[in-house]
């Protein structure tokens, strides 16, 4: 937790050090439904009810600066405080079933604090309005997440084995577009990182939870 006051405060007192920027709040929903599921809606593998499991009531929330460098190129930091849910049903392979056909749910919940870098440009001007387009790294810093495992089908098993340990960092990318109007500043956003859970047993099964999100923000420019 230090080391993300103080990267907050290095991210602060850079934005700062020059005479023209915008710092303002934002907040927002965080989707966890991924592009690569939406794929496999066509041959089956992928219906309304997986859809309806990764589809939550996540939010973010958090600081933004805006740092322009001359009328079309800015920067902006961002630190913010993120909560996303995901619910898998997950086939327990032979090497621990026992040849059984069991199934167990595993609800993962991510308290994070992301800090993006983004770089953007304007692509329209229009002084009252205008549209933006930006992407950049984000570091991603674990914040208190949990995983637990649930209902288990087809025979009884110890979900002990299951076991994940919880990454204290990540990183990853962010790209997107916005609209400002006046002093907000909506954006639509989709995040690539890599899973924030690791599992010591090797199968593919058990260690993919994609990290993933669709997000849309606004932001309110204090000044």
């Amino acid at each position: 937790m230090k080391k993300i006051l103080f990267t907050a405060a290095l991210l602060l007192s850079f934005t700062f050090s020059y005479s023209q920027f915008h710092l303002g709040v934002m907040a927002g929903y965080n989707s966890s439904l991924t592009l690569s599921n939406l794929g496999n809606v066509t041959n089956g593998t992928y219906n309304l009810t997986n859809v309806g499991n990764e589809i939550w009531n996540d939010f973010h929330a958090g600081l933004f600066a805006r740092i322009p460098f001359g009328k079309v190129i800015y920067v902006q930091p961002e630190v913010l405080y993120s909560i996303q849910k995901k619910n898998f049903t997950l086939g327990i392979p032979d090497l621990l079933s026992g040849g059984k056909n069991i199934t167990v749910d595993r609800l993962a919940s991510f308290s994070t604090v992301d800090v993006p870098i983004l770089v953007g440009a304007k692509l329209l001007d229009l002084k009252i309005v205008n549209l933006r387009a930006f992407a950049g790294p984000m570091l991603r810093f674990d914040a208190g997440s949990s995983l637990s495992f649930q209902n288990v089908t087809g025979g009884t098993f110890d979900t002990s084995k299951l076991v994940n340990e919880v990454q204290k960092a990540n990183l990853g990318l962010e790209a997107g577009i916005g609209v400002d109007v006046l002093m907000f500043a909506l954006d639509l956003r989709y995040n690539l990182i890599g899973d924030m859970y690791k599992n010591p047993i090797s199968t593919s099964t058990l260690t993919s939870i994609p990290a993933n999100t669709i997000v849309v923000s606004l932001g309110w420019k204090l000044f």
